[in-house]
């Protein structure tokens, strides 16, 4: 197995750094389309697996079994973060990837309720466990694997290749959407049409799992084996608290900022500002292009100024200015500025989401770093971005949606508070000690 050096800076020359980035980003980008494409084309199977009801309560049943995918990620985080920090990166990152092509195969091939009854519902979640599970091992392996092969002068700028790719998933499944919207018409797409991209993302998970196969280890990781127990995770993970605290109040700002303006975003601009499903869509994949550019350029930015000033940042502006932003979404009229307005919300939070990956995985040691990278962030996820969509429309549905802004306003006070209590992981790195 090739391993790629990451202990010495001379050692590892730019080109197999590159390519083992690209090799684990890949795979990060497909597993992440597979995750994204069921809340993209939610608005059309919604009705396939819950036949009765209003469009809200179709959607929000559906927000169910997508927050339930959320609440299995710790599992996966838990299993596959061990799985990681004992066999090592990249073997994690080959699992985690079998695992969402078969749950998206499952989904594509599902019946609708009206041909096999409550079962179609009950293979729908059990799809969506597979997947969650998935997730769950996903961020804490790649997030690990990235920032550890990335380098001390740049990990910054090329552990954010981590959320790039994340983004380009969710914008892929956008993409697709705009291609089938463009190219069957709305009773093919209900009818049939979404099945497609389930089938699309089984088919990139083949080739992932193919790329990620040939992939290095990094030395990190070889050098652990050395002085690793299994005996050691828990009693390890039990001498980090303050660590573990700082993924907790960080990620809790981030994931529901994110889910929020994302994910969410899209059904909010239909559901209550009014707009076309085509509308929305073209809406929400403008903004994550401009999203996604900003990783890098933030990350390369907290290679200079370091992480906490920009976590600093992310959390003042998004308690500050998540109300207005999201009482101006649901009440303009104007495509511009719907999409001005959701852009300057997820610039403000790529400035957390750039570092995520290499502020968490600096805090940590070698021997659980991939553990305590993932478990307490898909926790936190699970409880609190996986359950923005649902929150959201439950409190719509019951008359008092403006609650759900004042409930992501403070979200993000708390990784303010979060930010203002830590030390600067870049100057503090547990990975240059390895």
């Amino acid at each position: 197995m090739a391993v790629v050096d990451v202990g010495s800076e001379k050692a590892v020359n730019v080109g197999s750094r590159i390519r083992a980035i690209l090799g684990a980003s890949v795979g990060n980008l497909v597993e992440w389309y597979d995750w994204y494409v069921y809340a993209a084309f939610t608005i059309y199977f919604a009705k396939v697996f819950f036949p009765t009801g209003n469009q809200t309560a179709q959607l929000l049943n559906a927000a169910g079994v997508f927050a339930l995918g959320f609440f299995v990620r710790p599992i996966g985080s838990w299993v596959m973060g061990m799985y990681a920090d004992r066999k090592g990166r990249r073997a994690a990152l080959v699992v985690s990837m079998i695992a969402m092509g078969m749950g998206s195969l499952m989904i594509g091939l599902t019946p609708g309720y009206n041909r096999i009854g409550v079962f179609a519902p009950v293979l729908l979640v059990l799809a969506r466990v597979v997947q969650g599970l998935s997730v769950g091992g996903e961020y804490g392996a790649s997030a690990t694997y990235l920032s550890e092969v990335a380098g001390k002068k740049r990990r910054g700028f090329w552990s954010s290749f981590q959320y790039v790719t994340l983004i380009m998933g969710q914008l892929l499944a956008l993409v697709v959407l705009l291609v089938l919207q463009a190219t069957l018409t709305p009773a093919q797409l209900n009818d049939w049409g979404w099945r497609v991209p389930f089938f699309l993302g089984t088919l990139c998970a083949v080739l992932a799992f193919w790329i990620r196969s040939g992939i290095g280890e990094t030395s990190s990781f070889e050098a652990i084996k050395k002085r690793a127990t299994p005996v050691q995770t828990w009693q390890l993970m039990a001498k980090h608290p303050r660590e573990l605290g700082i993924v907790v109040g960080l990620t809790m700002g981030g994931t529901i900022g994110f889910y929020t303006f994302s994910t969410y975003g899209q059904k909010f601009l239909v559901n209550t500002a009014g707009f076309s499903k085509e509308s929305a869509s073209q809406i929400a994949a403008a903004s994550l292009v401009v999203f996604m550019l900003l990783q890098p350029i933030m990350g390369w930015i907290s290679d200079i100024v370091g992480r906490r000033p920009l976590l600093v940042t992310f959390g003042l502006i998004g308690a500050l200015t998540t109300v207005p932003l999201m009482t101006a979404i649901g009440a303009t009229k104007s495509s511009t500025l719907a999409f001005a307005f959701i852009t300057l919300a997820l610039a403000n939070i790529s400035m957390y989401t750039s570092i995520g990956a290499v502020f968490k995985a600096e805090l940590f040691p070698a021997e659980i770093r991939a553990l305590g990278v993932g478990l307490p962030y898909s926790i936190i996820v699970s409880l609190f971005g996986g359950t923005a969509e649902y929150v959201a429309l439950w409190l719509k549905q019951a008359g008092h949606e403006s609650w759900f802004y004042y409930y992501v306003s403070g979200c993000m006070a708390v990784a303010l508070f979060t930010a203002l209590s830590m030390r600067d992981t870049m100057r503090h790195s547990r990975i240059v000690e390895d």
